[in-house]
């Protein structure tokens, strides 16, 4: 996404978590770009990092909330720490953070949110049960934070993601299989999240919207995690 949006024109404010040095590496190879930092569990952070950001940049757009905890933990035993990241990390901050971009941030026509969900929204299964329920959460902030807006021209969109790189202890091998458990057989390529991610940034789609870009994972009824399938 941040090459996507560079190489279209953008200035792209890179936010990592602990790797620094990628996150550099990939800002220098890019036209237009910086890199800031925080700990996503701490919510007040993000929101001084959101205010700082906006106090100085003259024409923000868009904030991508993209990044997630991904851990396992089943239906029938749910794991209170892992529960409390996902939670945090996945719905609360990320909405704490579309709040104060919302309210501060200046930009030169409508502005955009654009919150990751997760095509398990559609199609849930039992595994990585805090994560689903976070993000089940944060779903649930977009068409409320929509119809909060006072300025028509802001937008507030979710992006449900289907499988698309290898996730969790996956091999590539093992990723070649269960990338391709979705209604077109093919992967998804994430280069297709940055070809929705700018539409969504660039177009005029009703604001609460959520867009899936899975190759209709969405539309098959999964039992478990695609990973745990790939591998029966």
């Amino acid at each position: 996404m941040a090459r996507g949006f560079a190489h279209a024109g953008w200035h792209v404010v890179i936010h990592y978590g602990t790797s620094r040095q990628q996150a550099e590496d990939l800002a220098a190879s890019l036209p237009s770009a910086e890199c800031v930092s925080c700990d996503l569990k701490d919510g007040d952070a993000a929101v001084a990092m959101v205010e700082a950001l906006a106090k100085r940049l003259p024409d923000w757009r868009v904030l991508v909330n993209s990044a997630a905890v991904f851990e396992a933990d089943t239906v029938d035993k749910l794991d209170p720490a892992i529960f409390a990241e996902a939670m945090a990390v996945n719905a609360q901050t990320p909405t704490r953070m579309a709040q104060a971009f919302l309210k501060s941030a200046k930009a030169n026509g409508g502005r955009r949110v654009i919150n990751f969900t997760d095509q398990k929204l559609l199609n849930p299964n039992p595994d990585f049960f805090s994560y689903t329920m976070a993000k089940h959460a944060f779903a649930g902030t977009l068409r409320m934070q929509a119809m909060a807006q006072n300025d028509r021209a802001d937008r507030v969109y979710g992006m449900a993601p289907g499988a698309i790189l290898p996730s969790f202890d996956q091999v590539d091998t093992e990723h070649e299989v269960s990338g391709r458990m979705n209604l077109l057989s093919r992967l998804t390529d994430a280069t297709e999240l940055a070809q929705a991610a700018l539409f969504l940034a660039e177009g005029w789609l009703a604001s609460g919207e959520t867009l899936f870009v899975d190759s209709g994972q969405h539309l098959l009824a999964q039992p478990r995690d695609v990973l745990y399938l790939a591998r029966q």
